[in-house]
């Protein structure tokens, strides 16, 4: 796989190239004693959880501190360990991945997702995003970028696999296009002025140090606005404000 895009860096066309070490403006903490990132692996195929185990071994800034094999698992998992990511797989008996995502992220303070999948279905990662999973990764995406991913949706990024990006500019240029677009802007004239411009820019891939920078307001400010515009649009992250901006064709 070529690489990761980082979707705090874009989404759609101009979506920049996350670097397998890259940190984030957004991350709590700051400095080398920020606390490693807690993370969940679900995933059906105990072969594939011991393999992922052991890559995760091998970096101090993360730690596993569960397993699920199926979806009503991890629902579980997510309550009782309180991961800061997990790692997703998509098809699993019981309760599939896209169901125990959207389970999960309806909580508060619920952890961020990861889908770690083989199938790159357009159905599997408009779902996955819609539902609110911070990232759609292919289970041959190269382990340093597997880590890398998490990092950067700990540090409250999101992060697409190119075939997940592919799927999204496909679904932005269906013949449906007209109906989402309606239903996006109605759904956006609840903003003002000024959140609108933030939408905007978070379509675009800003960051919120860069939010901040265009807009000319401080980086807490910026902060604010994006957590704003989730609450009041009822969304779980940065992915779903892209695809809402995208969708009302404000790009």
């Amino acid at each position: 796989m070529a690489g990761l895009n980082d979707a705090d860096s874009g989404v759609g066309p101009g979506i920049g190239h996350t670097a397998p070490d890259s940190g984030s403006d957004d991350s709590a903490g700051g400095g080398s004693a920020r606390r490693p990132v807690r993370l969940a692996i679900v995933d059906d195929d105990a072969l594939v959880r011991a393999g992922l185990r052991i890559l995760v071994g091998g970096s101090p800034d993360i730690e596993v501190v569960a397993e699920a094999g199926d979806g009503d698992q991890a629902v579980r998992v997510a309550a009782a360990h309180w991961p800061d990511v997990m790692l997703m797989d998509v098809r699993m008996p019981r309760v599939d991945g896209l169901v125990a995502t959207r389970r999960i992220r309806e909580r508060a303070e619920a952890p961020q997702i990861i889908m770690l999948t083989t199938f790159d279905a357009d159905d599997y990662v408009l779902e996955a995003l819609r539902g609110g999973a911070s990232g759609y990764l292919l289970k041959d995406t190269p382990p340093l970028e597997i880590l890398a991913a998490v990092r950067a949706v700990a540090a409250g990024r999101a992060i697409l696999s190119p075939s997940a990006v592919r799927r999204l500019i496909d679904h932005v240029a269906d013949p449906a296009a007209g109906t989402r677009r309606a239903r996006a802007q109605t759904r956006l004239t609840a903003l003002t002025e000024r959140e609108t411009q933030v939408a905007v820019l978070v379509g675009r891939g800003c960051s919120n140090a860069e939010i901040a920078a265009e807009l000319v307001m401080s980086l807490p400010t910026a902060k604010g606005h994006v957590s704003r515009l989730l609450t009041k649009l009822d969304l779980n992250n940065r992915v779903q404000i892209a695809l809402l901006v995208h969708d009302a064709e404000l790009l």
